[in-house]
């Protein structure tokens, strides 16, 4: 093989060590969203509802303000045992196409960067710290200003929370149009 040759694999293997550890950086980032959903039900039977879903979830309220119809809800968020053996095994991988790569380039040196392998568990370890945290779901209902005085009411809630249970809220509440 050629130096060449060489020299550009060890600068490919390098953006892909980089690409790892920004993909394993962002396995713990929070992925907080808002959803505005329009029903056509009472502010209070609707906050109801969106309450009694959260707490079947895990989740507890810990702050209520009547007069804003805001109700603050949190839950503990607990890591994924697959993501953690996951981003292992890719931070293997990558420890392991670095390595090689750099026994290629000094093979005097060869068992020392078979080594970069055994640094494989912090990719799990990182993610398991850092996705183990309590999340809060933000629930604000705000009344439809034409329906107040209206035989049909409807209310605009907003829902700020995790990406994963906003998806979660909106299957729950097109199954419960559905049926």
């Amino acid at each position: 093989m050629t130096e060449t040759v060489t020299y550009s694999t060890l600068l490919l293997t390098l953006l892909m060590i980089v690409g790892l550890v920004f993909f394993i950086r962002a396995s713990t980032k929070d992925r907080i969203e808002t959803l505005t959903l329009d029903r056509p039900v009472a502010p209070l039977a609707l906050l109801q509802t969106l309450t009694a879903h959260f707490e079947e979830r895990a989740y507890r309220v810990t702050a209520a303000e009547a007069d804003a119809q805001r109700i603050v809800l949190r839950g503990r968020v607990r890591p994924s045992l697959f993501l953690a053996c996951f981003l292992t095994l890719l931070a293997a991988i990558g420890g392991l196409c670095f390595a090689l790569v750099l026994n290629n380039l000094w093979p005097a040196y060869g068992a020392v960067f078979l080594g970069l392998v055994g640094l494989a568990p912090v990719a799990g370890w990182f993610y398991w710290q850092g996705s183990d945290r309590d999340e809060d779901v933000i629930l604000q209902v705000r009344p439809e200003a034409s329906s107040e005085d209206s035989i049909n009411p409807s209310a605009t809630v907003t829902v700020t929370a995790h990406r994963d249970e906003l998806i979660a809220l909106d299957r729950f509440l097109n199954s419960s149009q559905n049926s």
